[in-house]
């Protein structure tokens, strides 16, 4: 097995990360404070073929892997990791038009995707079916022109922000067979926004309930074909599990840089506090979790690219683990930095809100073990 990056992977990396620090970083503090993301952001990430990652090059994408996308995530959350998760969303909603759209519905769409004149939502989530996704209520009523749209989704990353929001909408039966995917376009009538949540973190990214009171939809807003919604979502999901981590882990990475500069710098009884050999420790232990989430990461997002049959599992495993471990390091580098590690001017705090929230979404990690262990059940004859 070959664990090097190849050639090609390294300079996304480093093109990603160089652009997040001339940026990205510099301005992070300010959108946090603004509460949004400028729009004018997004066509410079799209110049560098980050606007539709996974999305066939005959409309205008960059037809990466999911490897090559994780590589992308990991370097701009090290300069934002609330920036970096954004771009994320608006690239799994590329991947599902891309991988189940007809030839008419990626010409509508994904030129644009691409380019970021539009940015896209995802809207899967309600207020009474988070976990339980399989349970939601939005309701799409077919007509002569399309459909009409009633109902609410909740937690959405972009809403009163985005240009379209890729939605998940009831069409048939209760459970997972009758549910669909619709586009619904900014301005559309009988759409409308709740007003702005206040977060622990991701404080740049606009959220907010996106609301359908009889909104109406056209036909060739169909996503793929009707009653297959569910299954498109869950696709999408498992390379958005990989995205997620993927941020968490270039957050944590900057927290431990950060931390390893400061302690070089910070003294206490007389010399720098990376002296101390139980510091020393932290310092070890920190880089095994860090390292060890990269490999089980990149080992997922190969395994997706590859299709391989346990490729699911995989991406819940890995989104557990390199998220938990993620935090978990973050966390303690704050600990490492004592009291200026509470002070928002050293960088770590928040770091360590941004991060808790990809140990939530994308499907809670108490979710991911549930995929893992009924995975192993229904191996082990």
């Amino acid at each position: 097995m070959n664990f090097e990056l190849t050639d090609e992977q390294v300079m996304i990396f480093d093109m990603a990360k160089a652009f997040g620090e001339e940026h990205i970083a510099p301005f992070a503090m300010e959108w946090e404070a603004a509460g949004t993301i400028p729009k004018d952001l997004w066509p410079k990430i799209a110049e560098l073929g980050f606007g539709g990652l996974y999305v066939s090059e005959e409309y205008g994408g960059s037809g990466l892997s999911r490897l090559d996308a994780t590589l992308v995530f990991e370097a701009l959350a090290m300069s934002c990791p609330a920036v970096g998760s954004f771009l994320s969303i608006h690239n799994m909603c590329g991947g599902m038009i891309d991988k189940f759209g007809s030839d008419e519905t990626k010409a509508k769409w994904l030129p644009d995707l691409c380019t970021m004149e539009k940015v896209f939502s995802y809207c899967l989530t309600e207020p009474g079916s988070g976990s339980d996704a399989a349970a939601l209520r939005t309701r799409a009523e077919r007509t002569n022109e399309g459909y009409v749209l009633n109902g609410t989704k909740a937690f959405i990353s972009g809403g009163s922000y985005s240009d379209a929001y890729v939605t998940m909408v009831r069409t048939g039966e209760d459970g997972p067979k009758g549910i669909s995917t619709v586009v619904v376009e900014d301005g559309a009538e009988g759409l409308s926004f709740g007003a702005l949540e206040r977060k622990m973190g991701w404080l740049a990214q606009p959220t907010a309930q996106v609301q359908f009171d009889d909104c109406k939809v056209p036909a060739g807003n169909l996503i793929g074909e009707e009653g297959k919604g569910f299954v498109y979502a869950m696709a999408g999901l498992d390379g958005g599990r990989l995205n997620i981590a993927a941020s968490a882990l270039g957050g944590a990475q900057k927290a431990l840089d950060l931390t390893l500069a400061y302690m070089g710098e910070r003294k206490a009884f007389g010399r720098t506090i990376d002296s101390f050999q139980a510091l020393q420790f932290k310092l070890a232990e920190m880089e095994v979790k860090l390292q060890s989430a990269r490999t089980f990461l990149r080992q997922a997002a190969w395994k997706l690219d590859h299709k391989s049959h346990d490729a699911t599992k995989f991406c819940a495993m890995a989104k557990m683990y390199v998220t938990d471990a993620s935090f978990d390091v973050a966390n303690t580098c704050l600990q490492l930095h004592g009291g200026y590690g509470y002070l928002a001017d050293y960088g770590i705090e928040k770091i360590v809100r941004d991060l808790r929230v990809h140990q939530i979404l994308e499907g809670t990690n108490e979710i991911m073990r549930l995929i893992v262990s009924r995975q192993m059940l229904a191996e082990r004859g």
